[in-house]
């Protein structure tokens, strides 16, 4: 996580050596969740524009050229809703 949680680099994706980028879109912040281990918490005020940055991370870590049933490598989304303060 750069830039201030506007941008997420993902490393060593099935061992290659790319470095992927994917920029969040205006006003989505991502963190790193403190309880959890790799788990990325991604926020914003409009869930149209926090749910497209999720798919961003999502997409860019899609496995091709495998059989998806046994490399189950992957960026998933775990939960989604409103966080209440």
């Amino acid at each position: 996580i750069t830039n201030g949680g506007a941008t997420v680099e993902l490393r060593n994706f099935l061992g290659e050596k790319r470095v992927r980028v994917v920029n969040m879109l205006p006003g989505v912040k991502v963190e790193k969740s403190s309880s959890t281990k790799d788990e990325l918490v991604i926020s914003g005020t409009d869930i149209d524009l926090t749910s497209r940055s999720a798919a961003l991370i999502r997409q860019s870590c899609l496995v091709k050229h495998k059989d998806i049933r046994k490399f189950l490598d992957g960026v998933y989304v775990s939960e989604h809703g409103v966080i209440e303060d």
